[in-house]
């Protein structure tokens, strides 16, 4: 059963200050375009980091940096297959974030291209 908005508010509002740090610590890692780009890459099916690179157009070793980075946040997970290491998003939680996240940012955008208008 889910919680209501005011008992799920009053859940959350104690979080101690390391949880906090540590929900800071991932938005700030999701705040560089290119480390976003890839976790996004992520979301569907099992992607290699040559094809995130190709896709998102940065270089490999960047692609493999940011890589490591959002592993250690857990944000992304890895499997090898033969040679070839895949990534996907680490879960649904991550997944529910990312998705919920553009959803805000286009209903922000279609409601300023209206006012533009």
């Amino acid at each position: 059963m889910a919680l209501s908005k005011k008992k799920r508010a009053a859940q959350y509002k104690d979080l101690d200050l390391d949880v906090r740090s540590e929900i800071a610590d991932l938005f700030r890692l999701l705040g560089d375009p290119s480390r976003l780009g890839i976790v996004y890459a992520c979301l569907g099916e099992p992607v290699s980091a040559g094809d995130i690179a190709r896709m998102l157009k940065i270089s490999p070793s960047l692609t493999s940096h940011h890589l490591r980075l959002l592993k250690v946040a857990r944000l992304v997970r890895s499997k090898r297959k033969g040679k070839q290491i895949f990534y996907t998003a680490a879960d649904a939680h991550v997944r529910r974030i990312l998705f919920d996240m553009a959803d805000y940012a286009l209903e922000h955008e279609h409601e300023h291209e209206e006012s533009s208008a």
